[in-house]
């Protein structure tokens, strides 16, 4: 992966704005990543100390889970709100898809391949062997044995989508030509193609991750925060303030 500054600025090219007074931070996919999770909340809690702003918030726009190799780590953290600012967590895919495990156990499969074994390991499970002795049931049985009440409810208690100012944040996009306010979840966890390719006006600026390129998208209609973390190394942030764009990442 190219190197890149880690911190670049612009202004809007749509002039979206932060809420007056507002400072908004917003996070792309964490993947299990816990070391470049504390590593962003270090030079967030920098950035915080360099430009003092009367309130800010961070908003995790989901994906905490899976592929990394401290799933548990991240969500202990984010579930006990241990940040630099207050935080509003929303759900993504992987989310979706652990969150249904819980409940149906057949569906361990999607969750797999999903990377889903990752998380797996990281609550202390050999899946294998429980695979071996019981099934998807086994497997389901086991975790939810070590699969501790507070984060289930972090899980369960986090939300679609978030708006504040002229930006609206979500896990994955949303549907071209539906109101922002009647966007079906699973767009808002799931969708791909069709939000990408659109270039017109969704109505504000969608902050969201889902799809992983090797540098963070700013574009006019929305701002892609995904850059592969679990595999780069680099977790990328935005930080929205007036109709800046300021994007703070781990690359150095």
């Amino acid at each position: 992966m190219r190197e890149w500054p880690a911190v670049e600025t612009e202004r809007s090219m749509s002039k979206a704005k932060a809420p007056e007074g507002t400072r908004i931070y917003a996070i792309g996919d964490i993947h299990g990543r816990a070391d470049l999770l504390a590593r962003l909340a270090q030079r967030i809690d920098a950035d915080l100390s360099a430009r003092p702003v009367r309130d800010a918030l961070t908003v995790f726009v989901g994906d905490y889970v899976d592929r990394g190799l401290d799933s548990r780590g991240v969500v202990e953290r984010l579930a006990r709100a241990d940040f630099p600012t207050r935080i509003v967590t929303l759900r993504g895919n992987h989310e979706d898809a652990m969150l249904r495990f819980l409940d149906d156990a057949p569906s361990l499969p999607q969750w797999v391949s999903f990377g889903g074994l990752m998380t797996l390991v990281s609550y202390g499970l050999d899946p294998g062997d429980e695979m071996r002795r019981g099934g998807a049931r086994g497997v389901q049985a086991a975790f939810l044995a070590r699969f501790p009440d507070s984060h289930r409810r972090f899980l369960e208690e986090t939300a679609y989508s978030a708006e504040y100012g002229d930006y609206f944040f979500c896990h994955a996009g949303v549907r071209p030509h539906v109101p922002l306010e009647r966007q079906d979840p699973g767009d808002l966890m799931w969708i791909r193609y069709e939000f990408l390719q659109y270039k017109g006006d969704f109505g504000k600026v969608i902050v969201h991750g889902h799809t992983p390129h090797m540098k963070p998208e700013s574009l006019e209609n929305r701002i892609n925060l995904d850059t592969h973390a679990f595999k780069s190394g680099v977790l990328t942030a935005v930080a929205l303030e007036g109709e800046e764009r300021r994007f703070i990442n781990t690359a150095h």
